[in-house]
């Protein structure tokens, strides 16, 4: 029964977040708010609203090994499974703001959280752990983030480099509709996923870390996966790669701050491994898009590969 529950709640996780876009998308469209921030905001949002239906319904269950562990793998999945993916089907060419601005504020975010982790024993606590200031820490540095994209928006308005996108808009009662189902789907699929994982956890005895960083990551992690592959077969290269890196920071910044502040987050000393692979699939992955400002079908195969090892190791490892 707990498959099917799982099942059944991710279908929940993606349809949910699907017609949340759709919706929130088409309110900004008829509010003539500027297609960037769309893309940005609401798109990369959208796409992280499943990680944070589950770490926050973890955080408030006390799950914090599925919370931390969910963030972390899905990172890992976005930069090395999303990425590659999306540049095997079509080479992605990188704007110079996407590595010199976005990508490195990702990076950032990675590093934060390790340092934040890390930190825990230098104030007397007896574990690692994400406190309630870390979460507000983490917040204030998603408020930063927020107001470089509208800063970045109302430039490109400006000046007239502001590119209409394709979106399809509905009425607002219609728009308004699948904002609520949208969030009622990601709310309920969350605590479905949350419950179901951590009783197959129990059945095999794997730990909920490791179900966090396979499982509910992979699953969590299947709306960046689609958005990017049709965003690549379109050709929209920063949207593919635009959509991973603002999810990136979405799931640091606003799914583990809400997490924390909500309930303080112990995390398990084995997820730090996980932390530096993440941070490490960073480098690498920037290395590839900064060196010709292009990722190409080979570096997309090469971050593929190296997320079968990884995921290799992880199941060898528990």
């Amino acid at each position: 029964m707990s498959y099917i529950i799982l099942v059944i709640g991710f279908i929940l996780l993606i349809k949910g977040a699907d017609w949340f876009v759709d919706g929130a998308s088409s309110i900004a469209k008829s509010l003539k708010i500027p297609s960037l921030i769309i893309g940005l905001t609401i798109v990369a949002f959208g796409t992280s609203a499943p990680e944070a239906a589950v770490s926050i319904t973890g955080a408030f269950a006390g799950a914090n090994d599925i919370t931390v562990g969910n963030v972390v793998g899905s990172n890992i999945f976005n930069l090395l499974v999303v990425v590659g993916v999306a540049a095997f089907i079509c080479p992605l060419n990188v704007k110079r703001s996407i590595i010199a601005k976005e990508f490195p504020f990702a990076i950032m975010g990675a590093f934060v959280l390790i340092v934040l982790g890390y930190d825990s024993k230098y104030h007397n606590y007896p574990d690692n752990v994400l406190t309630r200031a870390d979460g507000i820490m983490l917040l204030v540095l998603l408020g930063i983030f927020m107001y470089y994209l509208i800063e970045l928006a109302l430039t490109a308005r400006k000046n007239g480099t502001d590119e209409e996108e394709e979106i399809k808009t509905y009425s607002m009662p219609k728009s308004i509709g699948l904002c609520l189902v949208g969030i009622v789907g990601i709310v309920l699929g969350g605590d479905w996923v949350v419950d179901a994982a951590s009783d197959i956890a129990i059945t095999f005895g794997m730990s909920q870390s490791m179900v966090g960083l396979t499982i509910v990551a992979v699953g969590t992690s299947l709306p960046e996966l689609v958005t990017s592959i049709v965003a690549a077969r379109k050709g929209e290269s920063d949207i593919a790669l635009g959509n991973v890196i603002g999810s990136n920071i979405f799931n640091i910044f606003f799914v583990l701050g809400i997490s924390s502040f909500i309930h303080e987050i112990t995390i398990n000393n084995a997820v730090f491994f996980d932390m530096f692979i993440m941070l490490a699939a960073s480098f690498i992955t920037y290395g590839f898009a900064a060196s010709k400002r292009k990722i190409n079908k080979p570096e997309g195969a090469f971050l593929v590969l190296l997320y079968v090892a990884y995921m290799a190791f992880v199941i060898w490892k528990g």
